[in-house]
């Protein structure tokens, strides 16, 4: 037999031996489920934190919530959430302190070193405080959260500037690419042949060819479409690429087709001013140029000037940033309105933008039976790519407008205004042109409060209910 004192020593217990080892085990191992219990414990807040961050961060950076990060982060670890019978166990000052909109909380300039940088940094400034407060907690988690956040804008803004700044820019060999060819043009007979030639003149008005139109202002853009959609045709002789541009542009790219030509596709070279209707009649889109034009100007001072601004969402920001593109003041951007009037005599063409490069045949969007309607597209809110495949009409068109939020829903599918099938014969007995206009009008009078830059706004309301859901695979 043997004797177990008790910590208090108020009473002394008669263990037989067996008993004394079965109770040191017990002791032994409930030590152990209390050290595992603290460990999992300080595992499973680690996580919570990082996972919280993650989640609330990255869209608010995006302008994806209407919460800011700090916001979102009180809302998820607010125990009101799990049910109104769970009482919490967190201090109210620390929701108070997350919740604070105030700016007495704001870092500092030059006090970055001061705030903890990771996690570890932040658990660790905590253990060399003497058991720290809630508020001192709550004030050093918010600190830490908010200049993350900011580093994370600052990075998400440098990353739209850079793709803003590499698609604008021509490389030194390109810059004078057109100067040359015009000057090709005057001094060599073989960059001022007919396109197409004589014998292949028919083919621009036979709708058993496969008719495609490119309007550009952008030669080697132009070069890059005709060129991959020919290389990957299967039945290039079936092909004919009409290319319209303007008056400046039009010898330049009359002489890089022809001193380049893509037999045996038939290629056509048009200007605007070619166009009788169009130089001797009424434009409603120069008017509405003219407008973004001076629209334009609220962003002068360059790139520099709106990259500056930190009131903007970054994803507005690269809204302007693209604004700026002269391809949103040129008029080819609005040309393909007029695609009953330019081509008469057929019945269907596919629209291509010069921003792309063709992948494969695409001579099976022929075959598309389009039910009636007049253009064929692919939606843009459905898709892997969250910056270009997540369009609705609320993307483009401003819905505090009482004419736009009663005509329109805001949650409806945008479509892409790149690749288009177009039904000339159906359009002829549509008054989609004449809607055209009319939006444009409207939105000349309203100052631009109903949509700001671009032709696909006015786009999406003059092909409303006109437009045919085309499969994704057309559109990467």
């Amino acid at each position: 037999m043997h004797l177990h004192i008790s910590p208090s020593l108020r009473h002394v217990t008669v263990l037989p031996a067996k008993g004394v080892r079965e109770f040191i085990k017990v002791k032994v191992a409930s030590r152990r489920v209390s050290y595992r219990m603290v460990f999992y414990s300080l595992l499973f807040f680690t996580f919570l934190l990082r996972f919280i961050f993650v989640l609330t961060a990255v869209d608010t950076i995006d302008g994806q919530t209407k919460c800011s990060t700090i916001g979102c982060l009180q809302k998820k670890l607010r125990p009101s959430m799990l049910g109104k019978h769970l009482q919490s166990t967190v201090p109210e000052v620390i929701y108070q302190i997350l919740e604070d909109p105030s700016s007495k909380y704001d870092i500092p300039e030059g006090s970055e070193a001061d705030i903890p940088q990771t996690l570890e940094d932040f658990v660790s400034s905590l253990k060399g405080s003497n058991r720290p407060d809630a508020k001192t907690f709550a004030i050093k988690l918010k600190s830490m959260v908010t200049l993350l956040e900011q580093r994370t804008r600052k990075a998400k803004i440098q990353e739209y500037l850079y793709r803003h700044v590499a698609s604008s820019s021509i490389p030194k060999q390109l810059h004078c690419l057109a100067l040359r060819l015009a000057n090709e043009h005057a001094t060599n007979a073989n960059a001022r042949l007919q396109l197409p030639s004589p014998e292949l003149v028919p083919a621009l008005v036979d709708n058993s060819y496969f008719h495609f139109v490119l309007a550009s202002d952008n030669i080697l853009a132009a070069s890059v479409v005709a060129t991959s959609l020919v290389y990957n045709s299967l039945h290039p002789d079936n092909v004919v690429i009409h290319i319209i541009t303007d008056r400046k542009t039009y010898s330049p790219m009359q002489a890089w087709f022809s001193l380049h030509p893509l037999t045996p596709a038939v290629i056509e070279v048009k200007a605007l001013h070619h166009f009788d209707w169009f130089a001797k009649g009424k434009v409603p889109v120069l008017e509405a140029m003219e407008k973004d034009q001076r629209a334009r100007a609220q962003f002068r001072g360059g790139s520099s000037a709106i990259v500056a601004n930190n009131t903007e969402k970054p994803y507005v920001i690269a809204a302007k940033l693209q604004a700026m593109s002269p391809k949103y003041n040129s008029l080819m951007n609005h040309v393909r309105i007029y695609l009953p009037e330019m081509f008469p005599s057929l019945n269907k063409v596919v629209f291509l933008d010069d921003d792309l490069v063709v992948q494969t045949d695409l001579s099976p969007l022929w075959d598309i039976d389009m039910n009636g309607k007049v253009n064929g597209a692919v939606e843009t809110c459905r898709g892997g790519d969250k910056f270009v495949m997540s369009k609705r009409f609320k993307s483009y068109l401003n819905f505090s407008h009482p004419m736009i939020s009663k005509n329109f829903d805001a949650n409806e599918c945008a479509w892409a205004y790149g690749m288009n099938i177009f039904d000339l014969e159906a359009w002829r007995n549509t008054n989609i042109s004449h809607n055209y206009h009319y939006w444009l009008e409207e939105n000349l009078k309203s100052d631009l409060s109903l949509w700001q830059l671009g032709t696909l706004p006015p786009g999406l309301i003059a092909f409303h209910g006109y437009v045919h859901i085309i499969d994704p695979f057309w559109h990467i």
